[in-house]
């Protein structure tokens, strides 16, 4: 990860002093990811993770941690945001607006089985129907508007076939969302970058057990299915060859209909929804790694891998079963 913004022991330490959570111990710099700053730090109550917002606006990020507290007080395991003497989730460090979350448990699986995905799947639709009377609502800021600004960014930076390619399937997103079935895809919010490294696992108890999702700050609003095509192309996918693994994607999609069956016009357009995600990852890894950010950790990742997965993925189109597989 990125540590753009480098915060002092003793400014932490107040920090975590005025939230109640005692004096702190120990404050260490978190590698992975590449939008915000993190931290891990412990004090005697337990550990915990401080994140400076470097893109985020003050005005935007309530949402965020109001949707993770919403999610957590409905038994999805989210970290849960730390409020101060007034109840105020959002704070300041370093100059920066902040947040301090809880710590989840275990360990990343990044090579999942056919079980974790289906773990992955049916906490995923629970979460899908916790957010139905989420209070507050915010536009998915990496949606189809950040997809059209983006792509003239970057086709100075790509050969002229990965331009046209980047252009007609900008178009081709367009148009099937303005279309009558993409309009009526069901909306809600969405976690939108629920990638392997954003799940935690737990194997004390002998299986491993799913035990939290985390990393929700590009969440907002907009089709369910969406979060559900990121899953797919993440958790589901060779990471090789970029193709989609059948097993893994069926136990996914069999967890989650048994939570949320999905609608008709869910099915139908699945394939154009896995289109939609490789292009929003593309994107962006295009833009962090012709365009990158000054950071002291910063490692922008190749984006070759979404190009790959965005070709098979028009190449060969998937549909899930229409019901939950036995």
């Amino acid at each position: 990860m990125a540590v753009y913004t480098e915060v002092g022991f003793a400014e932490a330490d107040a920090l975590l002093r005025r939230l109640g959570l005692d004096a702190l111990t120990d404050l260490r710099g978190i590698r992975s990811g590449i939008e915000n700053t993190n931290y891990y730090a412990t004090t005697a109550r337990g550990q915990w993770v401080v994140t400076l917002f470097e893109r985020l606006s003050r005005d935007e990020l309530p949402y965020y941690l109001a949707l993770m507290q919403h999610l957590a007080q409905h038994g999805i395991p989210v970290p849960a945001p730390q409020a101060d003497a007034d109840g105020g989730l959002l704070h300041t460090l370093a100059g920066k607006p902040a947040a301090v979350v809880t710590r989840l448990p275990g360990s990343h699986r990044l090579s999942p089985e056919a079980p974790h995905c289906a773990q992955v799947g049916e906490m995923l639709a629970r979460a899908h129907l916790a957010v139905a009377d989420l209070p507050v609502e915010q536009p998915h800021l990496r949606g189809l508007d950040w997809w059209a600004a983006t792509v003239p960014e970057v086709l100075p930076f790509v050969d002229a076939a990965q331009a046209a390619l980047l252009q007609d399937e900008l178009a081709f997103q367009q148009q099937l969302a303005a279309s009558a079935a993409g309009r009526s895809l069901p909306r809600g919010a969405i976690h939108a970058d629920l990638f392997r490294d954003n799940v935690m696992f737990d194997e004390t108890a002998g299986e491993d057990r799913l035990c939290g999702f985390f990393d929700y700050y590009f969440a907002g609003t907009d089709t369910l299915l969406f979060d559900i095509a990121v899953c797919l192309n993440d958790w589901c996918a060779d990471l090789t060859t970029a193709s989609l693994d059948e097993e893994r994607a069926l136990a996914f999609m069999a967890a989650y209909q048994a939570v949320r069956p999905l609608t008709h016009a869910e099915i139908r357009l699945m394939p154009g929804l896995l289109r939609a995600a490789a292009l929003r990852f593309w994107l962006s890894r295009l833009r962090d790694w012709h365009l990158p950010r000054d950071a002291a950790l910063l490692q922008p990742k190749d984006p070759a891998h979404f190009e790959r997965l965005l070709r098979d993925r028009i190449d060969n189109p998937w549909h899930p079963p229409a019901t939950p597989s036995p």
